[in-house]
């Protein structure tokens, strides 16, 4: 019986792991050193917050995995042996493989800070982080202040943890406006100031210079470029993340930051494919990068790989680009392509607005000669997924968008309705006289997958 082995239980691993035995009776091996279980990584924050129980953020009982014969091993590989087909293990257990998927993950950013590894300096990727900061930060006895270091979601999610504990956050952010690399300008400013009266020190335009030690060799405080030296308990490293493939520089696979991979999911060796974070394909595809660290990408990934593993060779095909967070209590809903300030395209308009009152707004990107439809941004807003992908396979125009932006809407009809002033603003910037249309569940549903 062919023998697949799979390095790595997060969701690219598991969603291989689970289509092919949909479609196969091959035998199947997940190794993983982080935990026994497949959990959800995306709720580590409110285990911490006290939402949840980390139990709770496994989607499966432990008797699924003996029930769908997906053999689970506990255990840290260091060697793959591709000429012999095998993978080692840090206790010379070697592992037969007929084909192997590797969906290691990545590990967070350290850029040779001095001090980046003391004790009571860590991110927030892996469960053993999360036990981590349970002891570097159980309470404001305990951690007086806290030291976020990068402006991305992962720094967003931990400085919201430190905060449901009265932990003061000091956060430190090297662009000139939150996450701006991403977001355009109005969106980012509104997440400065929703930060800010979230009573967190935001610091922007200030990298980290050092990590001072205590006596003990833990970290008390930091310095930056300011010139300012911050006392403080725990310094949350959350500085980006990178494909976890140290392991690998010796096994012949072709590397670059991640696991190079054809579209198809394959690396250079036979019979070897990569999946999920640390894989990289050798071109991006359309506007996305190379690397693509998201959830629901390792998702598509895994079911990929495993309809070409059971005989039905597929290619990596992600689709439209979409993606979902949180900022505090922000919602964020992203569409297509809508570019932050630093990486506009030339032929890009950006349509932009901000409820009066309210954390409140929308972004809606669009070819400034075509009208073209090309993605939108939404915080505070829901918006129906299946809508935005059809128009934009459709290639709606803009105006199109504005006048049926009621069928998009997510919210419940009880909760207010934004979509006459988003026309008024609309027509007021643009000089167009667009009309609302009344929601048609028809126009809805037709061609959703639902």
């Amino acid at each position: 019986m062919e023998h697949i082995v799979i390095i790595g239980n997060g969701i690219a691993g598991i969603s291989a792991a689970r289509h092919i035995r949909k479609n196969s009776d091959k035998k199947i091996t997940v190794i993983s050193a982080e935990t026994e279980y497949f959990f959800s990584r995306t709720a580590l924050m409110y285990v911490y917050m006290g939402h949840m129980k980390f139990e709770h953020t496994q989607p499966y009982e432990p008797w699924f995995w003996k029930k769908n014969r997906i053999g689970l091993l506990k255990g840290y590989v260091t060697t793959i042996e591709h000429a012999t087909k095998k993978v080692v293990l840090s206790d010379k257990t070697e592992i037969p493989y007929d084909k192997l998927i590797i969906a290691v993950g990545s590990k967070p950013n350290k850029f040779g800070w001095p001090g980046q590894d003391l004790d009571g300096v860590q991110g927030l990727y892996h469960k053993q982080d999360l036990e981590k900061l349970e002891e570097n930060a159980p309470n404001n006895s305990v951690c007086k202040r806290a030291v976020i270091v990068g402006g991305g979601l992962i720094g967003i999610e931990l400085a919201e943890m430190l905060v449901t504990r009265n932990i003061p956050v000091t956060f430190l952010v090297r662009e000139n406006s939150f996450w701006n690399g991403v977001l355009p300008e109005g969106e980012s400013r509104m997440i400065n100031e929703h930060i800010l009266e979230h009573h967190i020190d935001l610091r922007l335009s200030t990298n980290l210079n050092e990590i001072l030690a205590d006596e003990n060799g833990r970290a008390k405080a930091v310095t930056t470029d300011k010139g300012d030296t911050i006392e403080c308990n725990v310094v949350g490293l959350t500085a980006g993340v990178s494909p976890n493939i140290d392991f690998l520089k010796e096994s012949g696979i072709t590397l670059g930051r991640g696991i190079k991979v054809n579209r198809y999911l394959e690396t250079n060796i036979p019979d070897i494919y990569a999946i999920g974070d640390c894989a990289e394909q050798h071109e991006g595809i359309g506007n996305r990068r190379p690397i693509e660290a998201v959830w629901y990408t390792g998702r598509m990934m895994g079911e990929t790989v495993a309809q070409t593993i059971c005989g039905n060779k597929r290619s990596y095909n992600p689709g439209h680009w979409f993606n979902s967070a949180k900022f505090l209590d922000i919602e964020y809903q992203t569409y297509g392509w809508v570019f932050g300030e630093r990486s506009k395209k030339e032929y890009e308009t950006h349509f932009h607005w901000r409820h009066a009152t309210e954390k409140i707004c929308v972004t809606i990107s669009f070819h400034k000669e075509t009208k073209k439809f090309l993605g939108i941004n939404t915080f505070g807003i829901r918006m129906r997924h299946e809508i935005f992908d059809r128009w934009l396979t459709e290639e709606r125009e803009v105006e199109h968008v504005i006048e049926y932006l009621k069928d998009a809407s997510f919210d419940p009809e009880f909760y207010a309705a934004y979509e006459a002033q988003i026309i008024a603003a609309y027509n007021a910037e643009f000089g167009t006289a667009i009309k609302a249309k009344k929601r048609s569940w028809k126009r809805v549903f037709e061609k959703a997958r639902i």
